[in-house]
């Protein structure tokens, strides 16, 4: 990986499983095999089994059985454990229970696909450059971008949705040749009325319309005093980690910071359009013509364990709906990924990001 650019690494599913959007990129685990579900309909109602049904007993029931403490360290040194496993679980700073883990996890994975179905385009787009290489990371294409190779810090808020999508808003940005913007993710989370809840989630298609149809301002992280808008929740995980607490979100202000250059409405940065791609292979493409995309997955308690390698899902139940920013993707040991770029700090992961 470049230096100064940490992500992580998700496993890629194949085109018949996911559903990609490039403002909203969405990726749904497979369904679970029919055989495992009616193993699961036999035990539970403890009817005798055939000999092909033990079979699948044996198949399967390592599987069914796994049921650990989430984010304990028996799940930990299980998915360590496992044969053939492509990641490495360990604990990230400021994800010790349930219940502060999805305090993060800002997306209503039913809602946003029913958004996405009712009020987002999938128009057919010709790319020019339609060849692609077996390995991609935006970092390197856009080096001159700067926004590229952060990692930010959502904090104790459910604003992924706005950061998945402000982070990619600003690499576009840059990759349209209009220089290097940080655009706001405060101004999304808390000015956008119809974006959703504010820290308790929200819409990343939403974001990108009002990046359309409103404008985003330009904001740093939180302290900086840099850009129009900086990011108003406090930092949780690092040094100390106190991300125990609920935040609420913080109140509007359609003004700049003192000693700003420009007004609030002189510093919006408008979008062009807002639009889905669906595919593996044209989200490929999309990240390789035009930068980095947003994504919203279905995370599980396991996810919270990465460290390193290719994350794939092992064990532990959903806790919620994520959004991130995908810059790239590859193949590790023969295993496909998505790069990806994540807002819990630096902390997290490898340095950030994973290999879904």
């Amino acid at each position: 990986m470049p230096d100064g650019g940490p992500s992580s690494r998700w496993s890629s599913p194949t085109p018949s499983v996911g559903d990609f959007t490039a403002s909203s990129l969405q990726f749904r685990p497979a369904l679970r095999e029919p055989k495992f579900n009616m193993l699961l309909r036999l035990l539970c109602c403890g009817r005798d089994m055939s000999k092909k049904q033990r079979s699948l007993v044996k198949e399967y029931w390592p599987v069914a059985t796994v049921n650990f403490t989430p984010l304990s360290d028996p799940e930990i040194e299980y998915i360590n454990n496992l044969q053939g496993n492509t990641w490495k679980a360990g604990r990230n700073a400021g994800f010790e229970d349930v219940k502060t883990a999805k305090t993060l996890l800002g997306i209503d994975m039913e809602a946003n696909e029913l958004y996405n179905k009712l009020h987002l385009s999938y128009p057919e787009i010709f790319y020019a450059e339609d060849d692609l290489p077996d390995q991609f990371d935006s970092r390197t294409k856009w080096s001159n971008c700067k926004t590229m190779k952060e990692i930010r810090d959502q904090s104790n808020c459910g604003s992924c949705w706005a950061f998945g999508s402000v982070e990619a808003m600003s690499d576009r940005i840059c990759v349209a040749q209009q220089g290097n913007v940080h655009l706001s993710a405060e101004d999304v989370l808390s000015c956008c009325e119809n974006c959703g809840n504010g820290c308790s989630g929200g819409y990343p298609t939403r974001a990108y319309q009002y990046w359309v149809r409103d404008g985003v301002v330009s904001g740093g992280v939180y302290g900086s005093k840099k850009g129009c808008y900086p990011y108003e929740v406090a930092p949780c995980h690092t040094p100390t980690p106190n991300c125990s607490h609920e935040c609420p979100t913080p109140k509007c202000h359609h003004q700049c910071i003192p000693g700003y250059s420009k007004s609030y409405s002189e510093d919006k940065h408008f979008g062009a359009k807002s639009y889905g791609v669906r595919g593996v292979q044209n989200i490929m493409k999309e990240l390789v013509n035009n930068g980095p995309v947003t994504a919203a997955f279905t995370v599980y308690s396991d996810f919270m364990h990465y460290k390193s390698g290719v994350y794939k899902h092992k064990t532990g139940g959903q806790l919620g709906g994520h959004a991130v920013k995908i810059i790239g993707y590859g193949t590790e040991n023969g295993q496909d990924y998505w790069l990806v770029a994540n807002s819990w700090t630096t902390s997290w992961g490898d340095k950030g990001q994973s290999l879904p």
